[in-house]
Parts: C-alpha cells; structure tokens; sequence
C-alpha cells in the first residue's frame, strides 16, 4: 500500500544516514542512541504494518457495504430505497438535470403498474403518468373501478431519456435492481405492464406485445399482464379497443385475488 511503501522508504534512508555516522547497528557504536532510534523506526514499522494490514483485511467488507447490490438489499422502506435513488448516478440517463421519478401511489398496493420512463412533464413534476398519457392512464383505470390513489405507479427509468426515447438495454440492465426491490416493497398482488419495454424487461424476454397479452405471466411469485402503453393509444386508437379488453381481465382476476 502507498501509506507503508512511503513509510519504510523514509525509515531506511534514516537508518542509513545513522549507520553512515555511527557504524553498522550490529556492532559496537560511539553512540548509544543510534541502536535506540533504529529499534524504535523498526518497531513503528512494525506497527504500521499490522496496522495496514488489518485494514486490508477489513477494506473488502467496507467495499461490499457499498456494494449497489447489497445497498438495494439493505433498504427496508420505499422511502429508503427512494433516498438510494437520489444518490444513485448509474440511474441517470445522458440527458443531464432530470429529476427522480420514483413512483406515486399507494405502497401498500395490489396492483402496480409499470411504465417505461418519464417523459418531460414527469420529469418537470417528479411523478409519472402526468401527462396527456397519464390522464388516459387514469381513466382507463377508473373505468374498471381503480383510482389513482388505490394502486401504485412506476417505470423501468428513474430519469427520463432525451428526446422520450425508448430506454435503452444498458440503461433497463442498470435501472432493473432498483425496480425488482421497489416490486418487494409494494408486494403488490398483481402487475400491469403498460409497453412492451416495460412487458420484455420484467419478463425478461424479446416479444411482440400481441404475444404478450390476455394472459398472466408468473413473475416471482406474482402474476404480470402486458398491454398498450397509453401513449401509443393516443398515437392508434385501433389499440383501445384490446387495452379496454385486456383491463377488464385484469379487473376480474384482481377481484378474484381479493385485492384490497
């Protein structure tokens, strides 16, 4: 280590200038002190090094600790795992100045929905859903019986993308822990998928939406459903008509499940 290599380096030129004055330390010397100063460097030396040493041995664990893994595992609350996402850079996109965009909604929720990632007006509120997207977000639910307040809302992002792109796989793989701890806390019964970003990444497969739907996938210990993402019924409103029969599903199996 760079501590000990500096301190040893220092204490030999000592013990060199001392053997130059006084002679080789294993003889007899004119000076008494010269033995004493050279045991007493080589006893720091000594010292240093357990020293050192034992922080060595001990920098692994200090390491772990900051571990992102083990720091996501180590939250016990959303807002503790919020505050991580506050301090966490491997979240933000190339767009610099975003804000978190963590969830909203009930944390003790039954059904969490699960978007792909902010857009501008999330970004500006903090919130996701807010938009023209959201408000249709709103009334799908509201139409099988959901308010906003009684489920729970994320993305797959934290930070929203420049230009609202799709997220990227660099981007999903590093956003991705943070998302399967937020699901733990929820513990929500079920989960809607709004996109097929959203639907292959917590799948974990590459599959045309049309596949994914009017079904309930298991997803650890949970059931997942893929529809639309409100958005792209604002783009194709021939879509609406399979996102209205894909909630109502969702309703009937919610009931079903006896959720809150």
């Amino acid at each position: 280590m760079p501590e000990l290599k500096n301190f040893i380096d220092r204490a030999s030129k000592f013990i060199e200038q001392q053997r130059q004055m006084f002679g080789d330390f294993s003889t007899a010397t004119t000076s008494s002190e010269a033995p004493s100063q050279a045991k007493e460097i080589e006893e720091e030396i000594t010292s240093n090094s357990a020293s050192i040493a034992t922080e060595k041995e001990n920098s692994p664990q200090i390491e772990r600790m900051s571990d992102p893994a083990e720091l996501i595992a180590n939250c016990k609350t959303c807002d503790e795992l919020k505050a991580l996402c506050e301090k966490s850079e491997v979240l933000r996109t190339d767009l610099e100045n975003t804000n978190l965009v963590f969830g909203v909604g009930n944390p003790n929720a039954d059904l969490m929905i699960v978007g792909e990632a902010p857009g501008a007006n999330e970004d500006k509120q903090g919130e996701p859903f807010v938009g023209r997207a959201g408000q249709l977000l709103d009334k799908i639910m509201e139409a099988v019986n959901f308010k906003r307040n009684e489920i729970y809302i994320a993305n797959i992002l934290k930070h929203r993308p420049p230009d609202n792109r799709n997220p990227t796989a660099e981007e999903r793989a590093k956003s991705l822990p943070y998302l399967l701890k937020q699901i733990e806390l929820i513990d929500p019964k079920l989960i809607l998928c709004v996109g097929k970003v959203s639907g292959t990444t917590l799948l974990g497969k590459d599959e045309a939406l049309k596949n994914m739907r009017q079904k309930f996938h298991a997803f650890h210990g949970r059931e997942l459903m893929v529809t639309y993402h409100p958005a792209a019924l604002l783009r194709n409103p021939n879509w609406k008509r399979p996102t209205w029969e894909d909630v109502q599903l969702l309703r009937k199996r919610y009931d079903e499940l006896a959720g809150k």
